[in-house]
């Protein structure tokens, strides 16, 4: 926890209490529905939530914002950037239920009013959003077919409209056919641990 106080120290007691609580749930959960590595479990805040908030890093979303996190897992980014961001709307999908499951059963433990799940295929989703983000789930090219029609036309942020990934290591290939337009932020500019040496955040505008 401490980790998460150290780069985001204006944390309402609230949000503290909210992101404190997830190490007993997850460590719970992922005994009964294995949603994190076993022997990764430990390293829940750095892995997982500090890594999701990563993209807190590069993006404020403004208040009013709706975010859809595909292939949330156990509910990563989704669930640390829900609790980071109270006003802005979360949706949460995965195709595999069981994960849903904890997803939903973690937020509602710690009184996330502000995210909402669905056990789908990414396909099917027909809502619009400000933003997808994702984590490392498949290939920019192939998420980016998917999500095109999720992003809505109207703006409120920063940054257009578009897709923002979480993803490692080299990202030249995956990123040629968005080269123009792609912009990739390394996790090392703003996290010390070396866990982040490789870590990126990868957005792209749909327009």
């Amino acid at each position: 926890m401490d980790i998460i106080l150290k780069y985001f120290p204006e944390l309402s007691d609230v949000q503290k209490q909210q992101f404190a609580a997830l190490e007993a749930l997850y460590t719970d959960w992922n005994a009964k529905i294995n949603v994190i590595s076993r022997k990764d479990i430990g390293n829940l805040y750095e892995h997982h939530v500090l890594h999701s908030l990563g993209i807190a890093k590069v993006i404020r979303f403004t208040p009013g914002s709706r975010i859809m996190d595909l292939g949330t897992g156990g509910g990563f980014p989704g669930i640390p950037l829900a609790i980071l961001f109270p006003e802005v709307h979360f949706h949460l999908v995965d195709s595999i239920g069981k994960k849903v499951r904890v997803a939903t059963e973690v937020a509602h433990s710690i009184g996330l009013g502000n995210a909402t799940f669905s056990h789908t295929r990414a396909e099917e989703v027909k809502d619009t959003y400000d933003f997808v983000v994702s984590r490392a789930v498949m290939p920019l090219a192939d998420l980016m077919k998917i999500i095109r029609k999720n992003i809505s036309s109207h703006q409120q942020n920063a940054l257009p409209n578009g897709l923002i990934c979480l993803k490692g290591g080299e990202l030249a290939n995956e990123t040629m056919p968005f080269r123009h337009k792609a912009t990739i932020w390394n996790l090392s500019d703003y996290f010390d641990e070396e866990f982040f040496q490789t870590k990126k955040v990868v957005y792209v505008p749909v327009v």
